[in-house]
Parts: C-alpha cells; sequence; structure tokens
C-alpha cells in the first residue's frame, strides 16, 4: 500500500503522521510505503522574489519544508517505516491532489486541522478541498 501523508508543522499532520504509520505497521505481507508531501504557497511571496530573487524565495521554503518534515521523518525512521518525501511549492490543496493521482498512491492521509484555523473559516480546508476532489481515498486524522 503507497500512503502520502501531507505534513505542514502542525500537531495535526503529525498526528496522521503516527496514524499513518500504525496502519502500515499492522499491515501484512506486500511492500508498503509512506511519502511525506510539504507544500508551501509561495503566492504571497512574489513581491519578496523582485527584491530577494526566486532562488532565496525557493531556499527559504525548501528550509521551512526541511523544518516541518524532520519530527514526521524521525517518527518514521524509529519505527523502520520505509518513506520518502516531496517538497513542493503553489496551491497547497491542488499539489497535494496532482502528487496523489501521478504517485497513484492507495491513500491520502491528512490533519483535520493545519497552520491556516483563520484563512479556513474564509476559503475552506485544504484538508475539504483534498476530501471532495481526490479520487482516492482520504483519511482525515484529529
Amino acid at each position: 500500500m503507497k500512503i502520502l501523508v501531507a505534513v505542514d508543522g502542525s500537531k495535526f499532520s503529525l498526528h496522521a503522521v503516527k496514524y499513518a504509520a500504525k496502519l502500515v505497521a499492522g499491515l501484512q505481507s506486500g511492500p508498503h510505503s509512506i511519502t511525506l508531501i510539504c507544500v508551501h504557497d509561495d503566492t504571497g511571496l512574489n513581491h519578496a522574489k523582485s527584491f530577494v530573487g526566486k532562488a532565496a524565495v525557493a531556499d527559504y521554503l525548501r528550509e521551512v519544508c526541511e523544518k516541518e518534515l524532520k519530527p514526521a521523518r524521525k517518527l518514521l525512521e524509529a519505527a523502520g517505516i520505509r518513506h520518502d518525501m516531496v517538497e513542493r511549492t503553489g496551491h497547497v490543496a491542488k499539489e497535494i491532489l496532482d502528487c496523489a493521482g501521478k504517485g497513484k498512491f492507495d491513500l491520502v492521509v491528512l490533519g483535520s486541522k493545519g497552520r491556516g484555523a483563520i484563512a479556513d473559516l474564509l476559503i475552506g480546508s485544504v484538508a475539504q478541498r483534498v476530501l471532495a476532489a481526490a479520487r482516492q481515498p482520504v483519511l482525515l486524522v484529529k
């Protein structure tokens, strides 16, 4: 089973990683893997790109992703679970859906809440958007 887990540095996304790890550990034979995906919307940084350059913004977002992925990676390494990581920039839900489709994942796992609680009230959460548009099963973890 191939599982895609969205990680944003929140405690809810770490709960999702823990649940996915338990799920994989409980599965019988066969190759099972977890891919951690970290996505940042760089739209708000377009103005900064004109001052510091695209490369500096890309480096900054890569550092943020690495920081957010670190606890999840440690958890999976301690459990001995094979995993990969994907870092992307763009519309968060769209990038998760694109990765899930192209990677032919069997399951997408997300935390029920993420970083942007205020923005969620205005435009809807990433979890809601992924749940509505995904072609594979989506598991929301509290």
